[in-house]
């Protein structure tokens, strides 16, 4: 049997009809950029997460850079963020010209230790971006509580967890603002690349979709120095047809999960764990190995698609050499990115194909 990664086959064949006439409604409406399908969908976007405000953008990693950006972060300022996360958590500080400064994940959970954050604060630090990685949320109430102590912005990087909720309230919705992903793979994925300002805060609304707008406010005036970055009318359009069945989509995935968790049985192999009052999105079903390459030789033969989030640890990365932080430094990080293997989990998944990765998994030694 042959499974790959990740496949949209089953997803987008139930929507297709409802796909092509979005497409044939923006198509013939002429109108491509900052339209009422960009509108709808903010709206709705924002009610979803249970937010007032939503702003489309370019991607993910605009979203957090203009975020950063309208809080007016940038050189000589430093944002907290985790060791073990996608490049662009740190990539979107670093365009400020701030500096990102890494804090350990705790590792059954792969996101932020908010116990370890209080002792990367310096008087430098001015916002703490917590990732809700994999899909499932960081521990908001302990981050945000340092936070207040010290006077920070909490920044979600929500890219991975759309529809994710901890102790009731949706990422998105459990920070100052957050910044989602519409990438294809996420579990809400545009046919192109889009992201998403989401906050309840109005004046950071207001600057950074004028940042995001070439820096105005209005045609031909220009308040900031900003960039170009909008989410598109036909990518907008499409998002509003996916956002009516995010929620299918998640159970569906949450349904392959248990069964994951509660079938996979090898002790050579590390499942992840919920933590208490979250629900997770399993936007990735990241197991762990010590001897990670050869159980993934041995599934890549039998057919079943692996990924790796992360192979290398953003401090050991040539992107940021210039912070010279040596091997060893970050050893969670390190250990996660040596261990971590994606396994197939996407909507669509038949009963059998989840049967084949768990029997397969099972009888490897």
């Amino acid at each position: 049997m042959n499974i790959p990664f990740v496949s949209f086959e089953a997803m987008h064949s139930e929507i297709e009809d409802k796909m092509l006439a979005a497409f044939k409604k923006v198509y013939e409406k002429n109108w491509f950029i900052q339209g009422c399908e960009v509108e709808e969908f903010e709206q709705e976007f924002a009610d979803y997460c249970g937010a007032k405000y939503c702003v489309g953008c370019g991607n993910g990693l605009d979203a957090l850079f203009l975020i950063l950006k309208a809080y007016g972060i940038g050189e000589e300022d430093e944002v907290i963020v985790p060791s073990n996360t996608y490049i662009a958590t740190a990539l979107a500080v670093s365009y400020t010209g701030a500096k990102p400064v890494f804090v350990e994940p705790k590792i059954e959970y792969f996101n932020i230790n908010p116990a370890l954050i209080e002792a990367a604060i310096t008087d430098k630090t001015k916002a703490i971006m917590a990732v809700h990685l994999y899909g499932q949320p960081a521990e908001m109430y302990e981050i945000k509580a340092i936070a207040q102590r010290y006077n920070l912005k909490v920044i979600e990087d929500s890219a991975q967890s759309h529809g994710a909720t901890y102790k009731g309230i949706k990422t998105g919705n459990l920070g100052d603002a957050a910044g989602f992903s519409f990438y294809p793979g996420k579990n809400l994925g545009a046919l192109g690349d889009g992201g998403a300002i989401v906050t309840n805060d109005k004046e950071l609304a207001d600057k950074c979709r004028a940042l995001g707008n070439y820096g105005s406010d209005y045609k031909y005036h220009h308040i900031y120095k900003g960039n170009n970055s909008r989410l598109d009318e036909i990518q907008a359009a499409f998002l509003r047809i996916k956002l009516r069945e995010l929620d299918r989509w998640n159970k569906r995935r949450n349904e392959i999960a248990n069964r994951y968790i509660n079938e996979i049985n090898n002790d050579a192999v590390a499942l992840p764990v919920t933590a208490a009052d979250m629900t997770h999105v399993y936007h990735i079903f990241g197991i762990r190995c010590d001897r990670r390459d050869n159980l993934e030789k041995y599934l890549n033969d039998k057919g079943i698609g692996t990924n790796k989030h992360y192979p290398i640890p953003m401090h050991l990365q040539g992107a940021y050499a210039d912070l010279n932080i040596e091997k060893g430094t970050y050893p969670i990080a390190e250990t996660i990115s040596s261990t971590e293997l994606s396994i197939p989990m996407y909507y669509g998944m038949t009963a059998d194909e989840v049967s084949y990765v768990i029997d397969v998994i099972n009888a490897w030694n």
